[in-house]
């Protein structure tokens, strides 16, 4: 047998597998386009027009349906009334975020940013409890910082009054 033979017959086999792979795992995605195996729908969208590739894909698929950047799904919500229905009557399965491998090793799954699930909603409850508790979001802070600009603006007024007349003044605002 020929080597290019049985290259092209490994190829396709490969190609084959992994259609046959990505099509297993689509069990609990909406509906979409078939993707191709290494770039998905990147071909399908139109990178200059975006919008109206997603809105063709809506009027074939629905207003909640599956599409491939690469080899990652990406459920797209098209139109207000799934987004309005994602977000409120279904708040808990779309509370979470999107995962950035880099943070992820970088910070060991921990911290307040890019962290996800269950230790971002106690790192965020803990948050601003803390932030509440030292007097953020209180109107003491509040009023203490506009009696401080106040007292600035005086003081600004004054310089401003003692200063000569010759001086040209020069509008703030025109």
């Amino acid at each position: 047998m020929d080597p290019a033979v049985g290259l092209v017959l490994c190829l396709s086999c490969l190609l084959l597998l992994s259609l046959w792979k990505q099509s297993c795992r689509n069990g609990k995605l909406p509906p979409g386009p078939m993707p191709l195996p290494l770039i998905g729908n990147m071909l399908q969208l139109g990178v200059k027009n975006i919008s109206k590739s997603l809105s063709n894909l809506s009027k074939v698929y629905g207003t909640v349906f599956t599409v491939y950047f690469g080899r990652k799904p990406t459920v797209v919500l098209y139109g207000y009334e799934a987004v309005k229905e994602a977000l409120t009557d279904r708040a808990e399965e779309f509370s979470g975020r999107g995962s950035l491998p880099v943070a992820e090793k970088a910070n060991k799954g921990q911290g307040v940013i890019f962290s996800t699930g269950n230790g971002w909603k106690e790192m965020q409850r803990f948050s601003l409890l803390t932030l509440r508790n030292l007097g953020v979001d209180k109107r003491s802070i509040e009023d203490c910082v506009q009696e401080k600009a106040h007292c600035l603006v005086e003081e600004l007024r004054k310089t401003n009054d003692s200063q000569d007349q010759e001086t040209t003044q020069v509008p703030i605002w025109r």
